[in-house]
This record gives C-alpha cells, structure tokens and sequence, in this order.
C-alpha cells in the first residue's frame, strides 16, 4: 500500500473536528469510510494515530508528529492548485459561492464576464445574502466559498483578503457640498444622512474610521436606516440625506450626472473584501480558478 493524499486530509480533518463523524460531515463521507481510511493510514504506519474512547478521541504521540506533515500536504495541494489554475482555461465545473450585497450586486456582475471570457466553461450560481448567511452555507456545505465584506472569526472557517475598496461621501449634484474642492468633515455633519443599518458592513467601516478620528457617531443627523444599498440610493437622490457608499455600486449614477463622489478631509473609508471557505476543505479548481483571477492586480479596470 502507498502513501495517498487523500488519506492524509481525512486523518488532519478528524484530528481537526475531533470526531470520526463531524470530519465524515465536512467531507461528504460516511462515517464507516472515515474510520476505514484512518485505520489503512495507520496500518501503513504500523502505529496507532488516535486514542479512542467512547467519549471523545485523541491525538497519539505519533498522530501528534504527523500532524504538521499531513497540514503541510493540504497547503501544498492549496498552492498547486493555485499556481496551476492560470493555465487551465479550459476546465469545466459549477462554481458556487455567496456575495455579500455590495459584492453581489455592484462589484462581482462586472468580474463575471470577463472571468467568463477565460473560463467560458464555468457555470457561475451566486446568491447574494448577508455575511450570516453566508457564514451558515459556507459551514453547511451549500457553498463552496463566500465573499464578504469583514472578516469572519471562526475556528472551522479560513478568511483571506482579496479585493480591497474605498467608501466615499455621496451627495446629489445639487447638494451644496457638491462643488466644494475641500470637504471637511465639520461640513458634512451639517447635513442629514441616510446610512446603512448597524451591523452592516459598509456601516461597519464609517464608524471605525470616524472613531479613528475620535469623532462620536451620535452627533451624525442620521434620518433614515435602510437595508440596501438601492433603498439608500433612491433616498439620496430624492433628496431625504446624504450617504457613505462604496463608490462601486454608484458608478452609474455617477455617470448619469445623479450624484457626486466627494472625499472628507483627513478621512479615508477603507475596506477589504474576504473570501472565506472552510479550513478541512479543499476548494474546487473552478474556485481556485475566480480567486486567482480575483487577486489580479488590473481589476480596477473592471470597477
């Protein structure tokens, strides 16, 4: 019997999940067929990997040592895949993720067809929902990965930033503030905002980079809250408030002659988009393929 990869990501995933029957769940296996390819490696081994009881099982001395060998083939098959995803352009498959709503519907519509340009067998299925969602699908299997607007802090669960964005002042092309070549941030609270709802990502980062600058949101006119950033696009240009968007998602606007996109003096809006996907898992070459593509440095171009 020869040493195999595979056998090697089902022991790291059971050490992982400490248990034969929540690494057969992440893998898609049975249970049985988890149990059996641990008991082939050990045998390989002629040394037992795990110390098992009715209530839990655990790392061996020897299952110990081979743990950051069996890491290190995961991570070197993550970085084949990665380096090799460039040259195959012909590869076929399904690529399933979720999008948070200012990648789903303002960011990623402009990637796709261009990814798809090169990878014109691909079938792309996004669903645009909020990070929770997106969280909960990623750990139930439903998606291969997801991209989100923050990073997400879970044990099973990898994040890595891959595109990096800019929130600006929105305000209509008649507004007062519209003209001004220096906008200062003592202007800007003069004025009533239509802001995202808490918890958002995009609301997220106004309120760190405003308490950065030691600047309490209270003092904000905030009259409305909405949960799109269409609602509040519609609010803007019906004159009801000023906004803080990604000056993504209002490019057509923009380019209407709608809206103007100011900066605020001494305060910049950035944020990074992550992709998260679960550590046990080993991404599909048509993901490995969109992330590679993601990370190209001319994106700009498409934004």
């Amino acid at each position: 019997m020869a040493l195999n990869f595979h056998q090697l990501h089902i022991f790291y995933t059971v050490a992982e999940k400490g248990s034969f029957s929540h690494a057969a769940g992440a893998l898609h296996m049975t249970q049985p067929a988890v149990t059996m390819q641990v008991q082939s490696l050990e045998d390989y081994f002629g040394v037992k990997l795990f110390h098992r009881s009715t209530k839990k099982i655990e790392l061996s001395e020897a299952g110990r040592a081979l743990m950051p060998f069996a890491k290190n083939s995961i991570e070197l098959i993550r970085e084949t895949d990665v380096a090799m995803s460039k040259f195959t352009k012909m590869i076929e498959g399904r690529l399933q993720l979720g999008a948070s709503l200012t990648m789903g519907e303002y960011i990623l519509p402009r990637l796709l067809g261009p990814f798809s340009k090169d990878y014109p067998n691909i079938s792309v299925s996004m669903k645009v929902m909020n990070t929770t969602q997106i969280l909960d699908e990623v750990l139930g299997h439903q998606l291969n990965f997801g991209l989100v607007e923050a990073p997400i802090h879970h044990p099973d669960v990898h994040t890595e930033a891959i595109l990096s964005d800019e929130l600006m002042l929105i305000v209509p092309a008649d507004h007062p503030l519209a003209d001004m070549d220096v906008v200062t941030l003592e202007e800007v609270l003069k004025y009533p905002f239509v802001l995202r709802e808490q918890g958002s990502g995009t609301r997220r980062v106004m309120e760190e980079e405003f308490a950065r600058c030691n600047m309490d949101c209270s003092s904000m006119k905030i009259v409305m809250e909405l949960g799109s950033t269409g609602a509040i696009k519609s609010a803007v240009e019906a004159g009801l408030g000023i906004s803080i968007l990604s000056q993504s998602s209002v490019k057509h606007e923009v380019t209407l002659g709608l809206f103007k996109v100011k900066a605020i003096e001494n305060i910049r809006f950035e944020r990074s988009f992550y992709a998260i996907y679960l550590n046990s898992t080993l991404l599909p070459i048509s993901a490995v393929s969109f992330m590679t593509f993601l990370r190209q440095e001319d994106l700009s171009r498409f934004l």
